[in-house]
């Protein structure tokens, strides 16, 4: 059972943000923290850096018969030991889909629905989880976690354009007092950051974001640097499907920007053909990932942002893999 959700009001600097929170657990008494090894204390807290890696040839096919050997692992240009490797592809994925529901999509969202449903019918397995968020002036949680197939497919149909939903039992984290925007805007980074840093945060394992949208943010109470950053916390993979419609803006540096730190991948999208082309692409790429494990030589827990680059040895192979990580920070 997921844990039950309630409203708070964060801050973004000096601006209130409304997102959805997952109640802390309960800290554990002082006495048992101190009767804790130091060992195993400092062993859960580091542990492997865990990547997911997607290797490409020439050709843009996907290869999946690589090995350890096969890879050189960076961080901050100091190559690491590979620790861990495995060509699992059964890991289960937790999920969140993402649909722009602002203005800019309106005569693309019946078509980006089906397709959205086809996609999610396809990647997802037993022991994967996805969660479905609208986004135009407000961020609308449609469904929280679940597996449950029918659910996800009736939260994806019931996406409006710029229009809360009241139909589901959920209708999403933003209360009446929050709908004061009016009809407009685009909160596109409000959405990666409540979807990561309130959500995915809480989960484990492969955490992926696929976001349908043209990337044009119009009215996000954080910037973009702080989207990226909630991503990077919570080392969740973006994959950007990007559309556009030619009477509005559409900003494919951002999408590129925000792909490209998470280890995700932009795919330019111009019709409905294209759109489930794409979606086909994305569950390739999140069915035929190798998992790459090390522990950073860097000992410091300093909470400092480390650049990771991960390499093919055979040079004509291009490796999709997010680049940093934030490493963990001792409490005073």
């Amino acid at each position: 059972m997921r844990s039950m959700m309630k409203v708070v009001t964060l801050c973004a600097g000096a601006v209130a943000v409304w997102a959805l929170v997952v109640p802390a657990r309960p800290q554990e008494p002082a006495t048992q923290t101190q009767q804790t090894p130091p060992q195993t204390t400092i062993k859960s807290e580091v542990g492997l850096v865990n990547l997911f890696a997607t290797v490409r040839d020439k050709k843009k096919h996907i290869i999946t018969n690589l090995k350890k050997e096969d890879f050189r692992v960076f961080e901050n240009d100091e190559e690491q030991k590979v620790a861990f490797f495995s060509t699992e592809r059964a890991l289960p994925i937790t999920m969140g889909l993402l649909i722009d529901t602002s203005r800019s999509e309106e005569n693309r969202l019946p078509a980006e629905q089906a397709a959205a449903t086809r996609f999610l019918n396809q990647v997802l397995r037993k022991g994967d989880e996805a969660m479905v968020i609208s986004f135009g002036a407000d961020v609308d949680l449609l469904s929280d976690f679940t597996d449950d197939q029918a659910q996800l497919d009736r939260a994806i149909r019931s996406a409006r354009i710029n229009a809360p939903n009241v139909s589901l039992t959920n209708a999403g984290p933003l209360p009446p007092e929050s709908r004061t925007r009016g009809l407009v805007g685009t909160a596109f980074y409000d959405a990666i950051w409540v979807a990561c840093g309130e959500k995915l945060a809480t989960e484990a394992g492969r955490k992926a974001m696929v976001i349908i949208t043209d990337a044009d943010d119009q009215g996000s109470k954080v910037e973009l640097k702080e989207a990226i950053e909630a991503a990077e916390r919570t080392n969740a993979v973006v994959h950007i499907l990007l559309v556009h419609d030619p009477g509005y803006g559409w900003r494919p540096d951002v999408a590129h920007k925000i792909a490209d730190e998470t280890g995700g991948r932009v795919i330019e999208v111009s019709s409905e053909k294209h759109l489930t082309e794409a979606f086909d692409q994305i569950a390739e790429e999140l069915r035929d990932q190798y998992t790459i494990g090390y522990y950073p030589t860097n000992a410091a827990r300093d909470g400092r942002f480390r650049k990771i680059k991960v390499e093919a040895t055979d040079k004509e192979m291009k490796v999709l893999a997010r680049r940093g990580y934030y490493a963990p920070k001792d409490t005073p």
